[in-house]
Order: C-alpha cells, then structure tokens, then sequence
C-alpha cells in the first residue's frame, strides 16, 4: 500500500483521492481553502446561494462512461439530474432562437427564420449528430453509437467545422440571427468544435445539472472520499515538495508541518507550482502549451442578483448583446444570464437569483489582476461599475426586473487568483482553439519519478470531466509505477536466489 499525498482537494484531487483509496492505497488530500472543491463552488450572500461552476455537467447520460466515473466518485449520489428545456436564448431585433434540449427542433426553427440558409443548418446538424454519435449518445434515446451510416452522413459535416473559430461558422450563415446564435455561447475566437460539442451534449441528455449543484456536488464527492477512509486536511497550504535526488520524499506546510510520501500528485496550475512547490521546470508539453499564441486562457467576470420576483422573465439563459458603450467596462460583447428557479433552495420564498457571465481572454484577466493589487479602492469602484452596468443592460431587455434587483456579489479574475493561484485568474484550461483536437499530454514530469499531475490543464479545454478524468489517470499511474517497482524487486529476488545458488560452497 502507498501512501499518496494530493496536493489541492478541487475535483481533481477529490478524484485522485477516491480512485486511490479505491485501489487499496493511503491518501491525504491537502487544500488550502476550509472546504474541498475547488472551483465547483459556491457560497452564501444573505439567504441566497452563489453558484460559482455548473452550468451543465458534461456525463448525466447514464450510457457514457463520465456517467459511470462520476457515480464511482459519488457525484450525482441518486440525486435528481435536472435536465433544462433549452440551454440558452439569443435574440436579434425581437426575433429569438434557442439551444433547445430537442436538437431536429432547434433545426426546424433555424429553417423557420432563414430557409435560404438551409444548406449550412442542416450541415451543422448533422455535425452535431456526429458527435453525438461518438459520444455513444445518438438517435431518439439518446444512446446510439457511430454507424457506418452516421459515419457517411456525419463525419463530412463534422470536418468542416474543424478547421474554423465560431467567427468563421457564424459567417457562413446569412441571417444576422442565426449568426449572433453561433457566436453567442462562446465569442467568436473560440474552435467551433466546441460550440458543436456543446450542442451535441446537451441535446444527448448528457448535460442536466444535479440537483444542488455545485456545492452540493462538491460534498457529495468529499464525503465519497472520508467514507472510504481518506484524509482530508483542510487550511493546509503546500510550500514545498522536497526531494532527494529524482525522488520526492515529503512536502512542506505554511504551518511548518512536514508530510511524508511514497508519491504525490499535483492538482495546481501549473503555472503556480513549477519553481514554486516543485524546483523543476515545466515539462517541455506543457510549457509549449503555455507559449503558444493560439492556446488562449481566459476567465470571466461575473454578479448574482437577488430578484425580488416569484418568477424570472426567462427560462434557463439568456444571451444579451452589449450594447457599444458597455464594452470597455464589461471587457465582452456578450454576456451569459442565468436563472435559478430549477433550485427553490437558492432563494428565500417568493424570490429568485440570477447570474450573469461575460468572458474575457488573459489580458483583460490582468488587468484586473494588476488593478486589485495596485489600487484597491480603484478596485472595488470597477466591481461596481460592472454591477451597475449589468444591472442597466438586464432592465432595459426586461422592464419588469427594474426595482426588482439588488446585487448580492461580483466576481472577477482577481478573485479567480486568488482562489485558484492561477496568474491569470483562468478556472478552466486553454481554449480549445480552430484546427486542433482535444488530446491528453503526459502526466510525468522529467527529472522525478514519483511526482504525477492531475490538473485539467493536460486537456483543453478542462472542465469537471476532466479534471476528474485527470485525477483517475494520476492514480492508474501510480498503480503502473507500483507494478513495474515490484516486478523489479521480484526480477532482483531471482537473480540473487539464482547466483546463490550457483556460489561454490565454502568450508
């Protein structure tokens, strides 16, 4: 049996600790925060819960395999799986369209509004299908594979979205409508593989949200991993992994504790560990990553309202154009609005919560960045400006929430930093750019041998799955790592069985 410590109890440490005590082995997971979790957050303001992380959670299709790992790692727990009836609404002058859970209904309503751009829907249709059908989740039931039929009809359409941002999708659609819905989720620089990506799991049913989310989830999968004998070590900040030669022997504590260890695995950014906790470069994959200009990190800046209303203007959410004046204040073109009344438990009775999202790339996330730790008051006047921008933009699409909104919290990339460590306030890997394939680099780093990664930043463009994923991967290493060291002691034991044998005896 090893003994493992995981440094960081975000889920990709909660699932390095579970698989780990799973496979009969000794973890303690170390977080600096008083609660494991990590990003899948959130907190209370007044009588209202701030949701910080799920907006879908990519495998509540029971027929997927990140279905079967998130039951392993107890995160849906027999809880409900709330699967919304559109997963947002744009709007361009008065006219409206959905990302409707039904997929050939979003496809009729395309046609509806612009039947002269049926050649490109009905592309981007059968893209969507495509990968549905790679994702084992196609057809009516949502549990079909690929087919050579679907193969045929698919896999074309899926190829010419490959090469293209949302920008370039959206420019081959001729209504202005149409176009404002492929560029909307994402901005227009992202891959448009993910926007279809998108589309395929939420229309699968592999994108509900548990009931509770995400700090529900994040207990869920904490208490998974005590009851199967785990520790978890709360306010205990890593400062050093310490090691002798290629071996790391011990990590080092704020509190000026020392932990001993057989292997430790690493959940950080790694942009915050490398010559920090670990006096070793970045490996060459990673670091290439971090170099490369297309490989965008990005964040966002976020509010929660309270909504003094027993029901909201909108189901699920809604997409609002910024308006030219607001751009410089919000750092987006868009910004992303949530509505929770699916969670009666967010909100006193008679009362609703709404989140808004509006995403921006690494410069705008230092500049923030740079504000909070130059100038704090200059700070708190910018949170402000945001929220009072927000709050101008939501009242003049829907008249009904003016006087009905007070603003419960803002939440910026500085705070992302602060919370994570990351330098560029990032919760979530590069963006997955054009021309590039999702793809999981090694999670080795040269120069020693029993330190492991388990960070969503070996994937673009992270998330939950797999962050998840990264912590099971962490831990399947070890078990290699623990083979290979015992099928050398027994090849050892053999030779030495063997050579005395054959001494001569001595009399």
């Amino acid at each position: 049996m090893a003994e493992i410590i995981i440094i960081g109890g975000g889920v990709s440490g909660l699932s390095a600790g579970i698989y780990a005590q799973l496979y009969g082995h000794s973890a303690v997971i170390c977080e600096k925060h008083n609660i494991a979790g990590g990003n899948l957050t959130g907190w209370r303001r007044g009588g209202f819960v701030i949701d910080n992380c799920i907006h879908w959670l990519t495998g509540t299709n029971p027929v997927t395999k990140t279905y079967r790992m998130w039951e392993e790692l107890g995160a849906l727990g027999g809880v409900e799986v709330l699967q919304g009836e559109s997963l947002y609404t744009c709007e361009f002058n008065g006219q409206t369209l959905s990302l409707h859970r039904d997929l050939q209904k979003i496809k009729q309503e395309m046609l509806e509004i612009s039947p002269s751009d049926e050649k490109e829907i009905k592309s981007f249709i059968r893209a969507v299908e495509a990968v549905q059908a790679l994702s084992g989740i196609a057809g009516d039931r949502h549990s079909g594979g690929l087919t050579p039929r679907r193969l045929v009809y698919g896999i074309p359409a899926l190829l010419r979205c490959y090469g293209v941002t949302t920008d370039g999708l959206a420019a081959r659609f001729s209504h202005p409508l149409l176009r404002s819905f492929i560029r909307a989720f994402f901005g227009g620089e992202f891959g448009a593989l993910a926007l279809v990506t998108v589309f395929a799991v939420f229309c699968g049913e592999n994108g509900g949200v548990p009931a509770g989310g995400s700090p529900a989830m994040a207990e869920r999968m904490t208490e998974r991993f005590k009851s199967l004998g785990g520790r978890l070590l709360l306010e205990k900040e890593a400062e050093k992994i310490n090691r002798t030669g290629n071996r790391a022997v011990s990590v080092s504590f704020t509190d000026g504790t020392v932990l001993k260890a057989d292997y430790i695995i690493l959940t950080t950014d790694p942009d915050a560990a490398f010559g920090r906790l670990l006096d070793l470069p970045m490996p060459k994959q990673l670091k290439k990553l971090y170099s490369d200009p297309k490989m965008k990190r990005f964040s966002s800046c976020q509010c929660a309202f309270s909504l003094n209303m027993s029901e909201p203007p909108f189901r699920g959410g809604y997409i609002l154009e910024v308006p030219e004046e607001y751009r410089a204040v919000l750092c987006a073109k868009q910004i992303i609005v949530r509505e929770f009344s699916h969670e009666p438990g967010f909100s006193p009775a008679g009362e609703n919560i709404l989140q808004t999202i509006a995403f921006c790339y690494e410069n705008d996330a230092k500049n923030f960045i740079r504000l909070r730790d130059g100038d704090r008051e200059a700070y708190s006047q910018k949170k402000r400006g945001l929220a009072d921008a927000v709050q101008k933009l939501l009242t003049a699409k829907f008249p009904q929430l003016d006087g009905k909104l007070k603003c419960l919290d803002v939440w910026t990339p500085a705070t992302y930093r602060r919370y994570t460590g990351s330098k560029t306030g990032s919760y979530m890997s590069f963006a997955l750019p054009a021309g590039t394939l999702p793809h999981r680099i090694s999670n080795r780093i040269g120069g020693i041998s029993n330190v492991i990664l388990a960070t969503q930043w070996l994937e673009s463009p992270g998330g939950l799955p797999i962050a998840a994923e990264g912590g099971r991967k962490a831990v399947e290493t070890v078990l290699a790592l623990e083979k290979r060291a015992e099928t050398a002691k027994r090849k050892r034991a053999r030779i030495f069985r063997a050579e005395s044998e054959a001494a001569p005896e001595t009399v």
